[in-house]
């Protein structure tokens, strides 16, 4: 009884503490959450922001401009919102030939050298630049995201300003960063690791065999669940990831939770139930899986 108890009031703090964030939904445990970044090389120091276009009118929470004044998503409606209404005015007015959208999120290009859009980015895209001092703009042709985090670089070297409006074109060229995603890779199951030996403390299991036993079981299942849900999507896009993550998570479940049962009683001082273990394996699972998406929002570049 004590350990249904236990398990009970652990789920119960899980759901008051993320009560007041409605707005997440299911993520992967530690999941990497779809990105598309962009570098530009060789541009100068001229004031210039940049965008990516959509072919459909909204992604995740960033949507076209719908016309009423209030919502508007710049500096004079809201001060968290990043562009002025000099920029975000200019983007909304800008016709694109193939109908593509403005989903009012936009860089300071000149000073960052990227665009970086970490959260939902649009799948079919275009990359458009505004230098306001020229009241110019050049637009690159269509480009898709081709794995999850989609890298791509733009050399601005030979791109005549005095012609961007004229119809010159930004060309990219993909530049996946391997290095970037493996230390990537690598934090996310750190840290669902430690959340996991946490959560393993409060149960209790507090031994050094049984510590050892939970940091290696987790280690292991971590890396085979990141390692084939990075590969999965990067081969077959964000269907096929959503729906294999769903099954893997319940795989690893079942696999750790099988492990603690039949094999942490043979290495630890103090006996338990079976289904303390069990349910341990439940809690650890539900608390990293819920904590994976709250980091990733603070932290979208790693997560």
């Amino acid at each position: 009884m004590k350990g249904k108890l236990k398990v009970f009031f652990i789920l119960l703090l899980c759901l008051l503490f993320f009560a007041p964030f409605p707005q997440i939904t299911a993520s992967a445990d530690m999941g990497p959450k779809p990105s598309v970044r962009i570098a530009f090389e060789g541009l100068g120091e001229e004031t210039c922001y940049g965008t990516l276009l959509s072919k459909n009118s909204s992604t995740g929470p960033s949507s076209a401009w719908d016309g009423d004044a209030e919502s508007g998503r710049h500096k004079g409606n809201d001060e968290y919102y990043d562009l002025d209404y000099e920029i975000w005015s200019a983007f909304v007015g800008y016709a694109d030939t193939d109908g593509y959208y403005f989903l009012q999120e936009a860089w300071r290009v000149s000073e960052t050298k990227n665009i970086g859009w970490t959260y939902y980015p649009p799948s079919s895209f275009k990359i458009l630049l505004y230098f306001p001092e020229r009241n110019v703009f050049a637009v690159s042709g269509v480009y898709e995201r081709y794995a999850f985090d989609s890298y791509y670089t733009v050399d601005m070297t030979d791109i005549r300003l005095d012609e961007a409006d004229s119809g010159q074109r930004l060309a990219a060229e993909r530049s996946y960063d391997y290095t970037n995603e493996i230390l990537s890779l690598l934090a996310r199951i750190l840290a669902t690791v430690v959340i996991e030996i946490a959560i393993a403390w409060s149960f209790g299991l507090r031994e050094k065999k049984q510590l050892w036993c939970l940091t290696g079981v987790n280690g292991a299942t971590q890396i085979v669940l990141n390692v084939l849900l990075n590969a999965i999507n990067y081969a077959s896009g964000q269907f096929a990831f959503i729906a294999a993550y769903f099954l893997l998570e319940i795989i690893v479940f079942a696999v750790e939770a099988a492990v603690y049962a039949l094999f942490m009683n043979k290495i630890s001082v103090k006996q338990r139930r079976k289904r303390v273990y069990v349910g341990y394996a439940f809690v650890a699972n539900a608390v990293s899986f819920i904590a994976g998406f709250g980091i990733a929002l603070l932290i979208p570049g790693i997560f």
